[in-house]
């Protein structure tokens, strides 16, 4: 809610359908609504989440990111792994969800996240699109808002970025969540995966659909809305 670039941003109207409600809708089609819930610290969420049969968790306001919640979630419901869907994807498709739930099931105690090809230019330049250079097996070497991998002629030749699909195993969350303080890169970069990989696990990236649309300021939610409207 409180986003610099798009105020109120979980709840802004995209066709008739708030953002959050249309990544809850996507995410329930790779699960049972039984299985998903919504994590916020915000009353207004919550109250809209009732209103609509969506099982939603209060948690602190003074969580440091996505991940130190899902934390919180893991202290309220138990479970092995926990699936982050962040709330500002609601173009997620399902079976990216399934994807990273198989991937739990090959490479157990690992951290899982998505990641998809660039194909232009102008997203592999912004600093709103992290960045993604993995090991040849899958594992992340490093993720960053700069233009990486980069070359000696500065021009864009390759690149991968991150799906905001997540995977933990419980004992992670709990180590991620008792640093209590956000780690140099991670802070640097504002990037929480990174926490992970400063504090030594390894991260598993796993090639995702590039269907996503992020939502981070208003031209977002522009390119959500023609995308819609092009599959309708």
């Amino acid at each position: 809610m409180k986003s610099s670039r798009l105020p109120g941003k979980p709840l802004v109207d995209i066709l008739g359908k708030s953002l959050l409600q249309r990544t809850w809708e996507q995410s329930c089609k790779a699960f049972p609504k039984e299985r998903v819930y919504v994590a916020t610290d915000h009353p207004e969420i919550q109250k809209h989440c009732k209103e609509l049969g969506i099982q939603v968790v209060m948690t602190s306001d003074t969580c440091l990111t996505g991940t130190d919640r899902v934390a919180e979630v893991a202290n309220q419901i138990e479970a092995d792994y926990y699936i982050n869907v962040q709330g500002d994807e609601p173009l997620i498709n399902p079976q990216d969800i399934l994807d990273v739930e198989e991937a739990i099931k090959k490479y157990s105690g690992e951290i899982i996240n998505g990641y998809a090809e660039i194909d232009d230019a102008e997203m592999w330049s912004s600093v709103s699109t992290p960045k993604v250079v993995c090991r040849q097996d899958g594992r992340l070497l490093y993720m960053s808002r700069a233009a990486i991998p980069g070359n000696k002629s500065g021009k864009f030749e390759k690149g991968w970025r991150q799906v905001c699909v997540y995977a933990y195993p419980k004992e992670a969350l709990d180590i991620f969540y008792k640093t209590k303080s956000k780690t140099e890169l991670e802070e640097l970069e504002d990037l929480e995966i990174l926490r992970f990989l400063e504090m030594g696990y390894e991260v598993r990236m796993v090639k995702l659909s590039s269907d996503s649309i992020a939502v981070d300021h208003p031209g977002d939610v522009e390119k959500v809305i023609r995308r819609l409207n092009e599959n309708n």
